[in-house]
């Protein structure tokens, strides 16, 4: 069955924006008029069919689901990521709707209103959700994108950070400032993405020769939020952490027990937003160009929009080490 002719087809052939496209083919101001007459020709011989304009509202507009448990009232690395992707989506003529999703909501399988009430033509869920849910979500969303986590089996397209490079970078910077005694910080089955991450600092330990503790993986957060960590009696010297506003967390419960970041022990975070710059000390990370992943987030949905039969495809981001003041090097093992 040949796909349905779209907005983007036109404006390849033509060589110019799907949002000049629309205003063309409904007659709107903006657009020449021998450019006008070029796009409604080539929709002509495309066999291009308008949709109906009910149904036209729905496609332009774009759910994004965020789990309730990832907002931070102070803001936030997803919040950064919202925006961007506030700003990339207009620039296509598309609407954003956004919803938190409540943890209880995600637990009892409870569908986000704005697919129940059929509000919008695809949707970006941001953040992990159980693989149960975005199975869900996928069963009753025609366009699905996961943004900075995924899903093994799940045909969907999904964008994430380099987590592996990145954990293998930190545990590397640590270890080449003299430090043998590194620990975990991230609850390592909550998402994909501390999982990654937790992979590539185990990668480095092990080419390294340096031992691995199980009482040096500290868990930070449960379902619902972060948690009270549990530090073991014989510390090590630094602990890569999964993420900024954990690397943020410790620093606070560290010296709630009387150690000082980065004298007695060096931490490193992921993310570098906000949090990293304000934390004192201000914290060494890896930076993700949140402005990138949004614009790759909205790629990928087009493609996707355009082409329904294309491969599904998971893209990633690398990310690069940013130095700040939360290490200090060691000689020799403490």
């Amino acid at each position: 069955m040949k796909k349905p002719v779209t907005l983007i087809d036109i404006a390849r052939v033509c060589n110019t924006s799907n949002v000049t496209v629309s205003k063309a083919l409904s007659d709107k101001s903006g657009v020449s008029d021998e450019l006008r007459d070029k796009i409604k020709q080539v929709a002509e011989e495309m066999g291009y069919v308008a949709v109906k304009s009910g149904s036209a509202k729905k496609k332009s507009n774009v759910g994004v689901l965020i789990p309730a448990k990832f907002i931070n009232p102070n803001g936030s690395f997803y919040w950064a990521l919202y925006n961007y992707l506030v700003q990339r989506l207009k620039r296509e003529n598309l609407y954003c709707i956004i919803e938190n999703l409540e943890q209880s909501d995600e637990d009892n399988m409870v569908m986000p209103n704005f697919i129940t009430d059929k509000k919008i033509g695809a949707l970006i869920s941001l953040g992990q959700l159980s693989d149960s849910y975005a199975q869900m979500l996928a069963e009753n969303v025609d366009n699905l994108i996961l943004l900075d986590y995924y899903i093994p089996g799940l045909k969907v397209d999904s964008i994430v950070t380099n987590g592996y490079n990145g954990g293998y970078k930190l545990t590397s910077y640590l270890i080449s400032m003299g430090h043998r005694r590194i620990g975990f910080i991230g609850s390592r089955f909550a998402t994909s993405s501390i999982f990654d991450r937790y992979m590539g600092y185990l990668k480095a330990l092990i080419e390294n020769g340096l031992e691995i503790r199980e009482d040096w993986l500290i868990d930070d957060r449960d379902k619902r939020d972060f948690i009270q960590m549990s530090f073991p009696e014989n510390m090590p010297t630094a602990f890569v952490c999964n993420c900024d506003e954990a690397a943020f967390h410790a620093i606070k419960q560290l010296r709630a027990r009387g150690y000082s970041v980065p004298e007695d022990i060096s931490i490193v975070g992921y993310d570098n937003y906000l949090i990293s710059e304000v934390s004192d000390p201000t914290i060494t990370t890896i930076n993700v160009d949140a402005e990138y992943m949004a614009d790759l987030a909205v790629q990928t949905l087009l493609l996707r929009i355009s082409d329904p039969n294309a491969a599904y495809r998971m893209r990633t981001i690398e990310g690069d080490l940013v130095i700040k003041d939360s290490v200090l090097p060691i000689k020799g093992d403490i």
